[in-house]
Parts: C-alpha cells; sequence; structure tokens
C-alpha cells in the first residue's frame, strides 16, 4: 500500500454487504473527513481505494459523510467495481442530476442512502440501482405496498447488528444488509458447546502448543481432507508473502515453527463453521485479526504482533462456538494478554480491539476516542484498515 496522503485527511469505517444467502458480496467502506473544514482529494482517495479495490478485483460500496468529497467523487469517474452511495437530499437536487445521469451511462452502481423527502427528478430516477434504508428508518412490515404505492428500486437495510435483525430484513424484502449481525452470542441448534466442524482444529491446536511430532500432527490433520486443504491454501495465498510454496503439514511446521503455526491454525478455527449464519462473523474475525496486526506494525515486534492477530481472531469465538470466551480460552493456549484483552478486558491488546470495534461501527468519534486512547495517529490507522483489508481481500 502506498503511503497516500490522502489517508491523514480522514477517517475510516468498514462493514461488510451480506445476501439472503449469508454470503458477504461486497464491503462498505465509509469516508469521514478527520475535521469538519478539511477538504480531501477525491481523486487520491479513489487511487488509493484502488489500491485494494481494482477495477478486477471485487466490489465495494464507498459511503463517503461529506457532500463536498462525494460531489468530487462523481466528478472523477469511479471504476464500475465501486458502488457510490447518494444522500437522498443530493439525488434530489437538479445541481447533482447531470452528474448522477453520467455515472450510471458510464457503468457505475449507484444507491441512494436515506428516503427522500421530495421526488426525485424523473431524469435521476432510473439511476439508482438500490435505495438504503437504514433499521432505525424502516417502516416496512413485510405486506404488500399500500394501494398506489409502486416500490420500484430493490433495497438493502443499513444498521444490522444481530442475527435477529438481519433475518428481520430479509422477511422485509430486503435483497441484502449492510452491518455486522454479532452482536450476539449464536449457538448451534438452541445448544451451548463447541461446534463438532471446530472441535477438530482446537484439539490440533492444542497438539502444537504441546509440540507434538510434524509426522504426528500430519497424521492427525490428515483425518479431515478439507481442513488440510484449507490450510494449505492459507498458508501459501499472497497475505502472508512466504518465499517458498508449502506443500504438506510436516513442510509447514519446518518453515514456518510451531508458534507461527499456531497463528494460521487460529486463522482455520476462527473460519471453519460450517453455519450460514457464522460466515459474516468468520469476515469480521479474519479483518479484526489482521488489522491488530497491522495496527503494530511499526510499533512492536513480530512475537507482539503476532499476539495482536491472534486476539483480534480469537475475539468472535464466543460467537462461534455458543460458549464464553472465558470457559472457550480454558481450552484453547492462548497468550496472557489475549487472555487479558479477551476475557477481563484489560492489557495493551484491549485498546487495539476497541480500536478496531470503533472502525467496525463506522463511527469517526468513536474512532477519534480510541485512537487518542491507544496513542495512534490518524494516518496510521488509515494505512493499517487499507493494508488489512486488502489482505483479507487475498484470504477470500
Amino acid at each position: 500500500m502506498n503511503d497516500h496522503p490522502v489517508l491523514g485527511q480522514v477517517a475510516l469505517g468498514y462493514s461488510p454487504m451480506i445476501d439472503r444467502h449469508r454470503t458477504v458480496t461486497a464491503s462498505r467502506l465509509t469516508v469521514f473527513p478527520s475535521r469538519p473544514d478539511a477538504q480531501p482529494d477525491a481523486a487520491a482517495l479513489l487511487d488509493a481505494v484502488a489500491e485494494v479495490w481494482p477495477a478486477d478485483g471485487g466490489r465495494a460500496s464507498l459511503n463517503i459523510v461529506s457532500e463536498s468529497m462525494l460531489n468530487g467523487v462523481m466528478n472523477c469517474r469511479p471504476a464500475p467495481n465501486l458502488m457510490i452511495e447518494v444522500p437522498a437530499f443530493m439525488a434530489c437536487d437538479v445541481a447533482h442530476t447531470a452528474a448522477l445521469q453520467t455515472m450510471h451511462e458510464q457503468g457505475c452502481t449507484l444507491l441512494i442512502k436515506g428516503r427522500p423527502l421530495a421526488p426525485l427528478p424523473r431524469e435521476v430516477l432510473p439511476c439508482f440501482a438500490y435505495s438504503i434504508v437504514d433499521l432505525a428508518d424502516e417502516r416496512r412490515d413485510g405486506t404488500p405496498a399500500p394501494g398506489g404505492v409502486t416500490r420500484t428500486i430493490p433495497h438493502i437495510q443499513s444498521g444490522v447488528r444481530t442475527l435477529a435483525e438481519m433475518e428481520g430484513a430479509f422477511q422485509r424484502g430486503a435483497i441484502a444488509v449492510l452491518g455486522w449481525p454479532i452482536n450476539e452470542v449464536a449457538t448451534s441448534n438452541g445448544k451451548s458447546g463447541t461446534r463438532p466442524e471446530l472441535q477438530f482444529i482446537v484439539e490440533l491446536i492444542n497438539r502444537v502448543d504441546r509440540e507434538e511430532s510434524p509426522e504426528r500432527l500430519e497424521a492427525v490433520l490428515k483425518t479431515d481432507p478439507t481442513l488440510a486443504f484449507r490450510l494449505m491454501r492459507y498458508i501459501n495465498s499472497p497475505a502472508f508473502g512466504l518465499s517458498v510454496e508449502i506443500s504438506s503439514f510436516r513442510h509447514a511446521i519446518m518453515v514456518l515453527g510451531y508458534q507461527r503455526l499456531k497463528r494460521w491454525l487460529a486463522l482455520l478455527l476462527a473460519s471453519a463453521s460450517k453455519d450460514p449464519n457464522m460466515k459474516p462473523v468468520m469476515f469480521a474475525a479474519v479483518r479484526r485479526g489482521l488489522l491488530m496486526e497491522e495496527l503494530l506494525r511499526n510499533s512492536a515486534d513480530a512475537d507482539q504482533r503476532s499476539e495482536a492477530f491472534i486476539c483480534g481472531v480469537f475475539s468472535l469465538l464466543d460467537r462461534m462456538m455458543g460458549q464464553s470466551l472465558a470457559d472457550l480460552l480454558g481450552s484453547i493456549p492462548v497468550p496472557d494478554g489475549v487472555r487479558a484483552a479477551l476475557v477481563d478486558q484489560t492489557g495493551p491488546h484491549h485498546g487495539l480491539l476497541e480500536m478496531v470495534r470503533a472502525i467496525e461501527a463506522e463511527s469517526v468519534y468513536d474512532v477519534r476516542a480510541a485512537a487518542d486512547a491507544a496513542m495512534l495517529a490518524l494516518p496510521e490507522i488509515n494505512r493499517a484498515v487499507m493494508r488489512a483489508l486488502a489482505a483479507a481481500k487475498q484470504l477470500d
């Protein structure tokens, strides 16, 4: 990731766009000016975004919380893979009609955000592919629209925080949701306890912690070929930057060593659930780990960065496994600093985790407060966000 000066002029947040199959189909990047009087360069922002989401590299929705910066983006010809969110008040303003029509003609996907207080210009209505309706403003109840009312634009529900809210949005006809449906502890079939597909990885982590022989560990892993394949795929992904291709689990131990191998197993644990509702949770856990590691890139050694990675990845295990973190971390070996952050809400990793949660909340005020508490500067935080999102895309 190049050192884009514009990353010092904004605050960033991100969240997933999730379809009815619980698949994350795009990432939403929320961009705030760092100060009310700041005038970030729209073209420079698009250049920075393109490093994470190049024209042929996945979809992103830009939620730019600044009328002047959004107006600049609208006049910069964004790449077709970028969806642009336009507040309803701007969509209703005839001053923006020409720009919206041009973007639509160039193949840009436009989303109208919020309920218009006045009818949209007739020329503008066909430009919007979707509308975004915040859960707090939702008036649908799942029944057909009242007589005389025709809803022609499919809607996306934003502000979703729980599985129940996600389910309700889809029942009311949303084609997708924006948000993090992770604010509740999920259980399998209404019962608590480790899901069977995860028990195997927990056991493997414990065996690696005991430094059992490579031959013994490889024999254990071969009993689950699917997980063995996924582990090899993760280790060989560009995100981890190894200079040699790992050809076997035994080879992985030789190249990585036991401590680094536990990192990859942690990632595997956080992404191995077969429950469709856990897809957004797994999406969050991977990005939490990568972001916490990136936030320490210039201020900590490899062991501390690895601890931060594991802390972020494990921070949502209670959602995936239906048990409290205190109970889970009694059965999975983790460094003391990770346990302190996740169970006691103390220690150096706790501040980083609060920073990540603020970024996920897409709240500029929470990001600023967390940055001050962690003594991190916005440019450093934003570069970490973009690097982590780029690395996570390589793992998806």
